[in-house]
């Protein structure tokens, strides 16, 4: 990549910070959570959570739905460029996703096996970036330190 490449996206992102504010809160049945430049660090406890979009570019994003009420037939796109996410839901919540990751990653930890379940479907991508989703985060599989 070239420092031309990488000024021209840090220009862009500079002009979508401007020019697409993020909206949303913790009581919030839908957001439009933008990340540039930037971080947000939200627990969101609708009563119907029906999703919305998250995007990081340049920044991070930890969204915590399990205080939430899923809504019938709620969708989460989630879009990194040079940016993180992290969303933590409830165990009882069936995760259905088609992320795709180009020299990033994307992680989703599968929740309820039932077809009954509320159902989230997680839909986006990852460049230069990383995703994860799940009741559980690829960080607390890890044991505690001991204290010294």
């Amino acid at each position: 990549m070239t420092f031309g490449s990488v000024a021209g996206f840090m220009a862009a992102a500079a002009f979508v910070k401007h020019a697409v504010p993020s909206r949303g809160d913790e009581e919030s049945d839908e957001l439009g959570l933008v990340a540039v430049f930037d971080g947000i660090e939200l627990t969101n406890r609708a009563a119907s959570f029906r999703g919305g979009s998250v995007l990081a570019w340049y920044g991070g994003i930890s969204l915590d739905l399990r205080e939430a009420t899923l809504a019938p037939g709620a969708q989460l796109t989630i879009h990194t460029l040079f940016g993180g996410v992290a969303i933590r839901v409830p165990p009882e919540w069936r995760l259905e996703s088609n992320l795709q990751a180009l020299a990033g990653g994307a992680d989703v930890r599968p929740g309820a096996e039932s077809a009954s379940a509320p159902t989230l479907r997680i839909d986006g991508r990852a460049l230069f970036g990383g995703i994860a989703v799940g009741a559980k985060l690829p960080n607390e599989d890890e044991p505690e330190p001991p204290a010294t």
